[in-house]
This record gives structure tokens, sequence and C-alpha cells, in this order.
């Protein structure tokens, strides 16, 4: 069995992000779907991965995954508590949407019938265990 070499894993870390990026501003700017404020802030970490990837790659940055990595905890830990929201983990009171903008809960935060906040944890743990990876690989 071949090992996934570090190049190799911040390759699809950066695939996963451009995808994920161009997925909501297709969403967003096409289909015109409001996002709500947790989808924002999923987007404030979810942008500057397939930016911050992309130029490590460019650059032959090794190191680049913990940034990856740091980017992808922050969020996952949005998206983690988007989907509490989303189940009713957490209760209404807190909800960070207001009355008049878009909904954290609605029937549009879904996609292909799957919740975006769940599609956007999936995306940031494997953009993490990705970027985590190519840090494991020997420094030269």
């Amino acid at each position: 069995m071949t090992r996934l070499s570090g190049e190799a894993a911040l390759v699809l870390a950066w695939i996963i992000a451009l995808i994920a990026s161009l997925a909501v501003l297709f969403i967003g700017e096409v289909l015109g779907q409001t996002p709500c404020v947790l989808c924002w802030f999923q987007r404030a970490f979810m942008f500057p991965l397939a930016i911050v990837l992309g130029l490590g790659l460019w650059w032959q940055d090794p190191r680049v995954g913990r940034y990856g990595v740091a980017l992808a905890l922050g969020g996952a830990a949005v998206a983690s508590y988007h989907i509490g929201l989303y189940v009713g983990l957490i209760p209404e009171a807190i909800q960070p949407c207001t009355a008049t903008g878009p909904s954290c809960t609605d029937d549009n935060q879904v996609v292909f019938g799957i919740p975006i906040p769940l599609l956007a944890l999936v995306a940031f743990t494997m953009i993490g265990m990705l970027s985590a990876l190519s840090l494991k690989e020997k420094q030269t």
C-alpha cells in the first residue's frame, strides 16, 4: 500500500478548499441564496484556505499545512456550532441569525438533501487531516 506524500495531501486539501469556496459562491451569487451569519463565519475560514494552500503549493512551502490545520479547526468549530443549531441541540434563544435575515435552520440550508453545515464540517475535517498529514512527512 502506498502512502500519500505531503505534497499530494496538500494538493487534495487545496482542491477541497477550492471546490468548497466555489460552491458557496455559486450558491450565494448564482442561485441567490443569502448566507446566514454562521455561513459568513465559515466562509471567513474557507476562502483563505483556498488561497493559503494554493500559494503554499506554488511556493513549494512544505510547512504551509500548519496554516491549513489552524484555519480548518476554526472553520470546523463554527460548522459544528451551526450543525447544533440546525438539528436543534442548541436552543433557539441563542441563535445568531435575526428574524429579518436568513435563518440558520431553514430548508434552504440543504443541498442535495445534505445540510450545508454538515458539508462544511466534512470539508474542514478533510482539509485539516490532509494538512496535518502533510506535516508528518520528513522535512528536508
